[in-house]
């Protein structure tokens, strides 16, 4: 954008000042409401779902734990809510001018510039704070650890890791499995150790697929976006997410046949909804998309059909007697 002013008769004003940054035109006519709205969408609304895998650990034990469970883990649920706010906030603020060359993350609201950069960092600040605020609300040593845990991973991430092959799947992995502790932790329900496994492999088999879906889609330009990328090829990575969806129902299955007499059977059962929703998946993420990996599994018609199939066996199994 170029910013002229009526100059008076005779004046030389000399060259224009050209403003290279996209965030001053949109910091010009920002208003309250566009502001908020800027706010909310830089938190990814899209990915708040994520967060219901607070409830994950007291689903699969069929118990809420403590007294007033639901409300522990509704709190949990907001203490992580809270945690990954903050952290797309600092992620955005330091992928910026990254983000700026994207086709779709051009979009973003730190990166168009409806949302300052100065007011992204307060306004992790005090997400970070109401994460960490709830566990000690609660008197919940665990779920201070986890939120903090998570924090400081997904920091580490957005500064440094996200540029160590490998090692940052394994981190953005571990955000899915923070949340699952976290749950557990806030409702004092303790996760079996294959349950933990499947959360795990999941939350790896997805990531992977989000770097598929990276390269496949940005091909060489992969490697401008996320430096990380160079040390990837898509055969490795489809074998790899291959090899994990296997190993994902190899230990649903050890989990079900761990599970007694009356419900072994209707989570056995379940995993069959779950092999068509892994299958469809893969097929789902081999295609060319810049659509997120999470919409594959949200939106897709047979992918919603199986996780309501699996769902409904899952939950008549917990109480079957």
């Amino acid at each position: 954008m170029t910013i002229n002013r009526t100059a008076a008769p005779g004046e030389d004003t000399g060259p224009q000042a050209a403003v290279s940054s996209p965030g001053v035109a949109a910091a010009l006519r920002v208003s309250p409401a566009r502001w908020l709205r800027a706010s909310i969408m830089a938190t990814r609304p899209r990915q708040w779902p994520k967060n219901l895998l607070v409830f994950a650990a007291p689903l699969a034990g069929a118990s809420l734990g403590r007294d007033d469970g639901l409300g522990y883990a509704l709190l949990a649920m907001f203490a992580f809510g809270c945690a990954s706010a903050a952290v797309y906030f600092v992620n955005d603020v330091a992928d910026v001018e990254r983000d700026r060359r994207h086709p779709v993350k051009r979009n973003r609201p730190i990166a168009s510039g409806a949302l300052p950069e100065h007011h992204a960092v307060v306004l992790a600040v005090l997400a970070a704070l109401f994460a960490v605020g709830a566990g000690v609300v609660i008197r919940e040593p665990l779920l201070v650890a986890t939120t903090s845990a998570y924090l400081c991973s997904s920091f580490l991430y957005s500064f440094k890791l996200k540029h160590v092959p490998f090692v940052e799947m394994l981190i953005v992995a571990s955000g899915f499995v923070l949340r699952v502790l976290g749950g557990a932790a806030a409702t004092h329900v303790k996760p079996s150790v294959w349950f933990l496994l499947v959360c795990s492999l999941g939350a790896l088999g997805v990531t992977v697929a989000k770097r598929y879906t990276e390269l496949t889609s940005l091909g060489a330009d992969a490697v401008k976006h996320r430096p990380a990328m160079r040390w990837y090829r898509p055969g490795m990575l489809r074998i790899a997410q291959e090899a994990i969806g296997v190993g994902m129902l190899a230990t649903y299955l050890m989990w079900a046949l761990g599970e007694n007499s009356a419900a072994r059977p209707w989570h056995l059962a379940s995993a069959l909804p779950l092999a068509v929703a892994v299958v469809r998946f893969g097929v789902l993420s081999a295609r060319r998309t810049v659509r997120p990996v999470e919409d594959l599994i949200t939106r897709d018609v047979v992918m919603l059909c199986c996780e309501v199939a699996w769902l409904a066996l899952f939950c008549v199994g917990l109480y079957a007697e």
